[in-house]
Parts: structure tokens; C-alpha cells; sequence
């Protein structure tokens, strides 16, 4: 018998995904998870695609992206199951977001795509949804850092900003002085949270991301560590401060 017409990858997955959560014949496991079990997962898998975009390793970003789309299928199954939007709506719902957000490209509206006009639209987006906060949008999910910058840029938008770096600075040495004299634990959390986040709206105004900054700090410590360890042959737990600095200074002047 002849085959019948070959299914798109994506439509594939679609019905793989269907199958797993089938009431009758699909994956215990699938079946017992719901938006907020998953959630977690989404996020794990979006971290993996920016790590192997940073280690460039082509071959691993495929598969991560794979990982990542799944993740999207399962919402969008779970939801269709629910009655609220399916698939074809979420991939509908970013085409006319896109288009809207590029008038320069998809309309007459000509000109350039510059941060302002891009943030003007975003707004229009916002007060269409029906926002009453400028804050309103900036996800609780988002990691720390990032999620202190994007508050910081949405109050500055409404002119709650300082006017040059040099406010920023002053309170981060501010910070530093009622962290050093907090007198409570919980009031010593408190004032180290307050620090950050005048380091990140200091790094902000020298137009830095933190997030970016941050991952590439930890990135050269974790490599400069390393190869104290390796100079040291194992012995590096027992050397004195002073001469792990000696290695450390040794290796930084090495790069």
C-alpha cells in the first residue's frame, strides 16, 4: 500500500506529545504533571540552550533546542486539554506580536528599530492588556539580577532614576555601611539585597547587563581557580593563603 502524506516535524511532535498524555495509553508520568511541575523543567532547559551557545557547541544547542521546544508542546497540550489554546494559537499569538513590534518591517511605518521605539511599543502592548503599574510584566520567574535590572529600567521610563552614575555609587558605599552595622541576621539579609541591587543599578548606568557581567565573572574565577589546582598537583587545600594568592596573581598574569 502506498503511504500516506509524510507529517511535518512539528506536527510529529505534536502527536507524540498527544500520545504520551492519552488518558488511557500514555506515560504515568507525563499524565501527573500540570503547568506549575513543569515550569521548573522550562526553565532548566532555557539555561541549557545559553549554555551551550556559550561553550558553542552547535551540535548540543540543537538538541537543547529540541529540549526547549518540548517544553512548549507540553504547556500547549496541557492547555488545549483544558479548553484554553492550543499550539497553532501560541505560534499565531508571537507572529502578530512580531509583526506589531516591527512596523519598520511589516508595514509603511518606515524608519528605524532603536531602544526607545522599541520600548514605546512594548508599553502600547502593556496598557492594551490593561497594566496599572509600570512594574507590571517583569516576570518573578527571572534570575535575581535580571529581574532587578528590568524593575530598575521600567522605573526609570517614569524619570525614578539617578541622573548620572555617581547616586548609584554613593549608595552602594551607603549600602556597604548598613550591611557592615546591621544588627540582626534578618537585618543583615536585608541590607545585602539592598546592596545588590544598588551594584546592579550602578552597573545599569554605565549600560551593562549585570546578568551578562555576572556569568562572565563566574566564568573567569571557575577557570582561573581551576588552573590554581592545576598548578598546585593536588596540593592546593594545603598551601597558606599567601601562597594560593602567589598562584592566583600567577595565573591571572598568564591570561
Amino acid at each position: 500500500m502506498p503511504e500516506g502524506p509524510r507529517q511535518s516535524p512539528v506536527s510529529h511532535l505534536l502527536a507524540i506529545m498527544a500520545r504520551l498524555r492519552d488518558p488511557d495509553h500514555g506515560c504515568d508520568w507525563d499524565l501527573a504533571q500540570d503547568f506549575a511541575s513543569i515550569a521548573p523543567y522550562t526553565i532548566e532547559e532555557a539555561y541549557e540552550v545559553a549554555d551551550a551557545i556559550a561553550r558553542g557547541n552547535m551540535a548540543e544547542l540543537k538538541d537543547e533546542l529540541g529540549d526547549l521546544l518540548l517544553q512548549v508542546v507540553f504547556h500547549a497540550r496541557m492547555a488545549e486539554e483544558a479548553g484554553h489554546f492550543d499550539f497553532n494559537d501560541i505560534a499565531n499569538a508571537i507572529s502578530d506580536k512580531m509583526e506589531t513590534r516591527h512596523p519598520h518591517i511589516f508595514s509603511d511605518a518606515g524608519g528605524i528599530m532603536d531602544e526607545k521605539r522599541w520600548e514605546d511599543l512594548k508599553e502600547t502592548e502593556r496598557e492594551a492588556k490593561g497594566v496599572t503599574s509600570a512594574l507590571d510584566g517583569v516576570a518573578l520567574a527571572l534570575p535575581a539580577l535580571m529581574r532587578a535590572q528590568k524593575l530598575q529600567k521600567r522605573a526609570a521610563r517614569t524619570g525614578f532614576d539617578w541622573p548620572d552614575p555617581s547616586g548609584s555609587e554613593a549608595k552602594i558605599i551607603e549600602e556597604i555601611e548598613e550591611l557592615n552595622t546591621a544588627p540582626s541576621e534578618d537585618a543583615q539579609i536585608e541590607e545585602a539585597g539592598d546592596l545588590l541591587f544598588a551594584a546592579v543599578n550602578f552597573v545599569r548606568a554605565h549600560g551593562i547587563s549585570a546578568e551578562d557581567a555576572l556569568r562572565a565573572a563566574n566564568a573567569k574565577f571557575e577557570r582561573r581557580f581551576r588552573a590554581m589546582e592545576e598548578m598546585a598537583e593536588g596540593t592546593f587545600p594545603d598551601l597558606s593563603l599567601a601562597d594560593q594568592e602567589k598562584l592566583w596573581q600567577k595565573v591571572k598574569n598568564t591570561e
